[in-house]
């Protein structure tokens, strides 16, 4: 059963200004999930997985540590529920950015889809970024990137085999595209400075024109060969 605080209150009341009891508003279930994500959000953004604990998460919500294990199982269960919704979040932000269009415009599109939600979701990117536990397989900032990477990597094929390029070397230039800009990202999170749209005019700026002046067959110029 959903609960109410548990502050001491053991009625659902609790004293106003003038000393009267007035009785607490319920929450339902549904409210107090959303409520304990929100707070474990916003705690794991600025402690870590590790750093965060189950009391202080309870303790915000002003519950009980059984009502955060009634909703998610642990500290655990809640901190995949905040990384799933964060990576799906960013997804849909890239992938529904990737209209059609040049392809330079597509690079600006990706690159302003990433630096949209850095400025608007701070504390999720910030908790992408971060090492996950280590029983987590999925939800790492590298699995981040592989999946946006696969979105890239299609419209890349096309444009090397209309350029008569070897299209099975797209996932190879996907990643480096998406790690650049993923990275430039993790940097601009703290330093905000040049503004957004100079940031995604040079990470284009680079992309473009590496691409632009790509070789077909490109060659090792140091004594290195393998």
């Amino acid at each position: 059963m959903e609960g109410v605080a548990t502050d001491g209150n053991s009625n659902g009341t609790e004293k106003n200004r003038s000393g009267r009891r007035a009785r607490r508003v319920r929450m339902t279930g549904a409210e107090r999930r959303e409520q304990l994500l929100d707070i474990g959000r916003t705690l794991f953004a600025d402690k870590g997985f590790e750093g965060t604990s189950v009391e202080e998460i309870a303790a915000k919500a002003g519950v009980s540590k059984p009502v955060v294990y009634e909703h998610f199982g642990g500290k655990e269960g809640l901190y995949a529920v905040v990384v799933d919704r964060e990576m799906r979040q960013l997804l849909d932000m890239v992938t529904g950015a990737l209209t059609a269009g040049h392809p330079r415009e597509l690079l600006e599109q990706a690159a302003f889809a990433l630096l949209d939600y850095i400025e608007r979701y701070t504390d999720g990117f910030r908790i992408l970024v971060r090492d996950s536990p280590v029983a987590q397989s999925t939800g790492t900032f590298a699995s981040l990137i592989s999946d946006i990477a696969t979105q890239v990597e299609d419209i890349l094929g096309m444009e090397f085999k209309n350029r008569g390029f070897d299209p099975k070397l797209a996932p190879l230039y996907a990643q480096a595209l998406v790690g650049m800009v993923a990275l430039t990202g993790q940097w601009w999170l703290d330093a905000r400075r040049p503004k957004k749209a100079e940031v995604a005019a040079h990470l284009v700026n680079l992309a473009w024109h590496g691409l632009d002046g790509l070789e077909p067959k490109p060659r090792l110029i140091g004594h290195r060969k393998n």
